[in-house]
């Protein structure tokens, strides 16, 4: 649907029609509190919502177009980032969020080889976040806390069964209206657009479509297949999660807490291959043949999954954008509407925390309505380069881990003498990194950890290191990956996106 600009009346609340917008004078106070709507309720929205609830100058309005709340979801990580930001935003929902939270960046975690079942690179999240006193990275279901956000927010605030379709400006002074599916409105100071990939808001806001070819949102070239089950892992409580890597796939494992379990099979295809792929016997099956000679360990946890425990989906994102906007006059747009992202990273929520985060620090300290859309480009700014550095990480994650990576290269010496084992390019890179990576994951959770206040457009201090030996890694993987998108800077564009590239180095001569 091609984002609209409505011409129909309007209320202060949904219900009867006025014909002209609410007259508010421009100061906010506790009498003429910021009208802020945010359409959606997923983790972004609901901690936007859950702090700006708690002002007395701020009136919210949650409109989320699901008639209720189901349990519904698998586990979501919180790295060490997000979840500082909880414990500054509300500790008491940081207490809660940790009775159901399980620690996964405790124990040990990183990648092995999953055609030998050898670890191949580990990864450290526990010292980053030691370094900093920081809580580690870990799981919580999405339906917990999303529950935990409801709970902190009055009843009133969250209105279920109409979402927001478009939105149209106030053309003589403060406000604008959303307009929702049933074709009322809500009239409001502020809209955020908190309503995921497919965003209304975005379509309004930009003049596009919401899904398709011109909504900006690009098919990662993956398919996932994912299973959450109880199982007895014989690591249960040393290791937090595993990746196997090998030729043209990746599987990965994780504790998710109380003798539970979730995987992960990523596979480059086409889109909607599910519908072309025939699975005759059933999912597991499937991925059993497709990892066929792989770790004992993929196969003993594929083996004990039931085919209504695994779901497939494919994968899209969209980088952030400099060209087009995140924000446009007193209207915003957080979490994945704006920047969705792979999963390898497990920044999706988190990052959409941060969002948050910065939206509450910039719109509690305007004075005026007048202020609005500077602090909302303020916004902007403040995130663009970030969101966009970890946007490009995690599919640059997904596009060297299949693409790239392979069995490493390894020289065997038995009984029956010296042979070369996977010895093409790709097996050659695989090793090669080997010693390389770890120190790029400390770069990569020190830039991760360090930057979460979002208080500088570019953090250079924790933003060099990641940037230029991603930048390396890269390099070294343009051969085995097509399209690696190499060039300007070590290959900088091919972690930001090149738009975000640009305002990189919009961003260094602000600086300089």
């Amino acid at each position: 649907m091609r984002g609209m600009v409505a011409t129909s009346s309007s209320s202060d609340v949904s219900g009867s029609v006025k014909k002209e917008y609410a007259k508010v004078p421009a100061e906010i106070t506790e009498e003429n509190p910021l009208r802020v709507i945010v359409a959606g309720a997923g983790v972004g929205g609901l901690a936007l919502a859950s702090s700006l609830s708690k002002m007395k100058t701020m009136k919210v309005t949650v409109v989320e177009k699901t008639d209720e709340f189901k349990r519904f979801g698998g586990p979501i990580q919180l790295a060490s980032n997000a979840l500082e930001i909880v414990k500054t935003m509300d500790t008491e929902i940081y207490d809660q969020v940790m009775e159901k939270f399980v620690f996964t960046g405790d124990k040990e975690n990183g990648i092995k080889d999953g055609i030998r079942d050898e670890w191949y690179a580990k990864f450290d999240l526990k010292s980053p976040a030691d370094d900093r006193n920081m809580p580690y990275t870990g799981v919580i279901e999405r339906p917990d806390l999303q529950q935990i956000y409801l709970d902190s927010i009055p009843k009133g605030v969250v209105q279920n069964g109409d979402g927001v379709v478009s939105y149209e400006t106030n053309p003589n002074g403060h406000g604008l209206r959303a307009i929702l599916e049933s074709g009322e409105v809500v009239e409001g100071d502020v809209l955020i657009g908190a309503d995921g990939i497919w965003s209304s808001v975005r379509a309004s806001m930009r003049n596009e479509d919401a899904r398709g070819e011109n909504a900006g949102v690009s098919y990662s070239g993956y398919t996932v297949f994912a299973g959450e089950l109880n199982y007895d892992s014989v690591d249960n409580g040393k290791v937090g999660y595993k990746v196997y890597i090998g030729p043209g796939q990746y599987f990965v494992i994780t504790d998710i807490g109380n003798g539970r379990y979730q995987w992960y099979a990523f596979l480059a295809r086409e889109p909607d291959s599910s519908k072309r792929e025939e699975k005759p016997d059933g999912s597991v099956p499937f991925l059993a043949d497709i990892f066929r000679g792989w770790s004992p360990d993929v196969h003993h946890i594929l083996d004990a999954t039931k085919e209504d425990e695994i779901q497939q989906r494919d994968l899209y994102d969209r980088p952030p954008s400099v060209r087009k906007p995140w924000t446009k006059g007193s209207a915003a747009l957080l979490g994945d509407s704006v920047h969705a992202m792979m999963p390898n990273l497990g920044q999706g929520g988190c990052q959409a925390i941060e969002d948050a985060f910065v939206l509450v620090q910039e719109l509690e300290s305007a004075d005026s309505r007048n202020d609005i859309e500077g602090k909302l480009q303020s916004y902007q700014s403040r995130r663009l380069i970030r969101s966009a550095a970890v946007q490009g990480l995690s599919r640059f994650a997904s596009d060297i881990i299949i693409r790239g990576f392979d069995t490493p290269a390894k020289i065997v010496a038995d009984k029956d003498g010296v042979r070369f084992e996977n010895f093409n390019y790709a097996g050659v890179v695989t090793r090669i990194l080997q010693p390389i990576l770890p120190i790029f994951f400390k770069v990569q959770f020190d830039f991760l950890y360090e930057g979460w206040r979002n208080e500088l457009a570019i953090d250079l201090g924790a933003s060099i290191g990641f940037f230029f030996i991603g930048g390396f890694i890269l390099l070294l993987g343009a051969g085995a990956v097509d399209g690696a998108g190499l060039g300007l800077g070590l290959g900088l564009d091919a972690i930001l996106g090149g738009e975000a590239f640009e305002g990189l180095f919009a961003a260094f001569q602000n600086i300089f």
